[in-house]
This record gives structure tokens, C-alpha cells and sequence, in this order.
């Protein structure tokens, strides 16, 4: 048996080992590879969500042409009145009564309140019994002055007595003028108690209250009142607007304007241009300019926040005029006098595109420059969107 194994050792040992030889992929292999890419390429581009931004789309619609029917210039203010008065007594008293409240009309020279008036009574009739006292003595001396001038002509007295008679008669009228003046002041005091209505007007703002002590300024003490109450004038109303100093020669006085308040945005107003005020505000660079309401309308209060229009004219040297369109305010990203829009081109490609701004209404922006009528502009997502971006345009329903 061990003769057998060692045999079976020897013969082993006598094998030649061979490598096993490699074989390179086949090239069936290579060629189902790539059509997997490809079928795999073509279910991503077609199934691959996409992620361009969705907008609505507007078209630019024409304004007209900037001649002098257009509105080539706007500017902000407030509708303030000319006439206005915050009325106050002429001496420090005690609130008796006061007739009027807010909202109520008043006629000039009504009586809108009255101050406790005891103690100027009182001083009036005591300088008006002074003056009745002088009044009879100079009532008493009269007539012997005149007596004494009448027997000084005939001899019958001497010249000193007739002085002296002189004398008492105008040291008693001279009291009468000054007690007769005393009772002049004493009734403008008495007077000075009562508050009257300068204009005719409307209460807007009613300060004190009955009780309540009152003084041209507040020397009577913190809680002493220096108004009563203020009237407005409704029909001084008229509106001043901030006009940038860069566009004040496009204003000219007695032109016509269209005026909107912020409060009833699609109402048109007429005006004119009163005056320009012939100063510059440094920090802001603007000039005030004086705007006339040609309506009277009781919508129109002081303080309301409104809109001018100027009817354009031609800029210095021109000679031609300049389409204006208009656009929804969404549509636009605006800056003050400027903004951005972004313009829908060919395949849904946006371009960026600064303009410069006009007129602006809750309801459209009127864009000076920088767009044509018939362009199509993003109106949503403004704050997604950038130069070159790629959008896709929703149906409007």
C-alpha cells in the first residue's frame, strides 16, 4: 500500500500546472451597456420633472402719445387747507361752556365758547360806577366854570378865580376820559370771554372741555389748555405736492393737472397749478407746488394722501414726443422713478429690462420709457425670476 501512494505522489509531482487564460469582455457586452444609457438618457429627459418657474403674462397696452394731453410728470403730497385756525381765548379763564363739536359747520362770528366772565363783570361795573362819579363831578364844574367866565368878561371877578374854577373843571374831565377808557378795557375783558368763529368752517379737532381752564400759552400751569378748538376752511382746500428739482421745469403755473386720492384711487379730480414755491428743500432736492382743487366735493378732507398728474410738455429741446404705455403695478419692481420688468421673449426666455416710471394708480403704472406696446411681461414670481431664466407661461383662466 505505501508502495502505491508513493507512486501516485511521484506522478503528481510530474504535472505541468497551466494558468487559466483570461478572455476579454465580450463585445455584445459593450453594446448593451450603451443601449441602456440611451433608453436611460431618454426616460430621465422625458420623465425628469420640470423645475422653469410658472407665470402669468401680460401685454403692455399703449397709453397715447406725450403731448400735451398726456401725463408726463406725477408727484406725491397731501390735501391741506389754506384756512385753518386752532381758536384759543385771549386771556387765561375757566371753560363755561363750549357749543360746538367735531364735525359741526360754524358761521363767522358765532359764539363757539365762553369763559367764566364773573370777575371781568365784576371789574366792568366797578370802573363803569368811576366813571359815572367823574362824569357828575365834571357835570358839576361845568357850569360854574362857565359862570365864572361870564362875570370874568364883566368885571365882576378877578382873573385868579376864574383860573382856579379852570383848573377843578379840567381836573374833572380829565378823570372822566380816564374812567370812560377804564370802561372801554373793562368791556373788551368782559368781551375776551367769549370765542368767536373767525371764518366759516368745519370743527375737526375739539381740545378743551367744559371746566377745563384755558390760556394763550400754557403759563397757567402743564394742564392748562392753549387751544379750545381748530375749524378748517373746506373751500381753502387744495393739495402740495413735493416736485422733484430735476423735473420742476415741466411745471408751469395755471396748468391743468388730474388729482387722485389714495383713498378713492379711481376718481380723477380736476386742478390746476396755483404757484411754485420759489424755494428748494436741500434734503430732499424738491420744490413745493401749489395745487387748486377745481371741485368741492365733502370726500376731500385735510391730510389725505393724494397723487398729481401734470399734463405733460415737451422737455427742453425737444422735438419729438414719446409713446407712453401703461402696466399693471405687479408687473413691476419699482425703485422710485425707476424699475425693473421682465419681458417674456421667444421660448418663454426672460429678459430683464429697466425702465423709467410714470404716473402710478393702484390700477396701472405708466412706464415713461424702456417698453413698446404689445410686449408680454411676467406679472408673479418677479422675486424668482432672473435675466436668462427660463419660464413657463400659464394659461390665464
Amino acid at each position: 500500500m505505501n508502495v502505491m501512494n508513493d507512486k501516485s505522489a511521484l506522478l503528481d509531482s510530474l504535472k505541468i500546472e497551466r494558468a487559466p487564460i483570461k478572455r476579454g469582455p465580450s463585445p455584445w457586452l459593450y453594446a448593451g451597456l450603451g443601449a441602456a444609457l440611451l433608453i436611460a438618457a431618454g426616460a430621465g429627459w422625458y420623465f425628469w420633472p420640470d423645475n422653469s418657474i410658472t407665470v402669468h403674462a401680460v401685454t403692455v397696452s399703449s397709453e397715447g402719445s406725450g403731448g400735451a394731453a398726456g401725463s408726463g410728470l406725477d408727484a406725491s403730497g397731501y390735501v391741506v387747507p389754506r384756512r385753518i385756525a386752532t381758536l384759543s381765548a385771549k386771556i387765561q379763564g375757566k371753560v363755561m361752556e363750549v357749543n360746538f363739536e367735531e364735525g359741526q359747520k360754524v358761521k363767522a362770528g358765532e359764539i363757539v365758547a365762553r369763559l367764566d366772565d364773573s370777575n371781568y363783570l365784576a371789574a366792568l361795573r366797578q370802573a363803569q360806577a368811576t366813571m359815572r362819579q367823574a362824569k357828575a363831578a365834571m357835570d358839576n364844574t361845568a357850569p360854574i366854570y362857565n359862570r365864572y367866565r361870564a362875570l370874568k368878561e364883566q368885571g365882576a371877578i378877578s382873573t385868579d378865580a376864574v383860573e382856579t374854577q379852570r383848573l377843578a373843571y379840567d381836573q374833572a374831565r380829565t378823570q372822566y376820559d380816564v374812567s370812560a377808557a377804564a370802561v372801554k378795557f373793562a368791556e373788551a375783558a368782559e368781551a375776551d370771554t367769549f370765542v368767536r368763529a373767525p371764518f366759516d368752517g368745519i370743527v375737526t379737532v375739539k381740545v378743551a372741555q367744559v371746566g377745563e381752564v384755558v390760556a394763550p400759552s400754557a403759563a397757567g400751569g402743564g394742564s392748562t389748555r392753549t387751544g379750545i378748538m381748530t375749524i378748517v376752511d373746506m373751500n381753502s382746500l387744495e393739495v402740495q405736492v413735493d416736485v422733484s428739482e430735476n423735473y420742476i421745469e415741466r411745471v408751469q403755473v395755471g396748468a391743468p393737472v388730474v388729482i387722485h386720492l389714495d383713498a378713492f384711487p379711481d376718481w380723477d379730480i380736476p386742478g390746476s397749478v396755483i404757484a411754485i414755491i420759489p424755494t428748494a428743500d436741500q434734503a430732499k432736492g424738491t420744490v413745493q407746488v401749489r395745487v387748486a382743487i377745481k371741485v368741492k366735493d365733502p370726500r376731500i378732507l385735510p391730510q389725505m394722501a393724494s397723487r398729481v398728474a401734470f399734463m405733460n410738455l415737451p422737455e427742453k429741446g425737444a422735438t419729438e414726443t414719446v409713446s407712453r404705455v401703461t402696466v399693471p403695478p405687479a408687473a413691476v419692481i419699482a425703485n422710485g422713478k425707476t424699475g425693473s420688468v421682465f419681458v417674456i421673449g421667444s421660448e418663454g426666455k426672460i429678459e430683464k429690462r429697466e425702465v423709467a416710471l410714470g404716473l402710478k394708480t393702484p390700477n396701472a403704472v405708466t412706464i415713461l420709457s424702456g417698453l413698446s406696446a404689445g410686449d408680454r411681461l411676467a406679472s408673479d414670481n418677479l422675486d424668482k425670476l432672473h435675466d436668462g431664466d427660463k419660464v413657463k407661461v400659464a394659461e390665464t383662466p
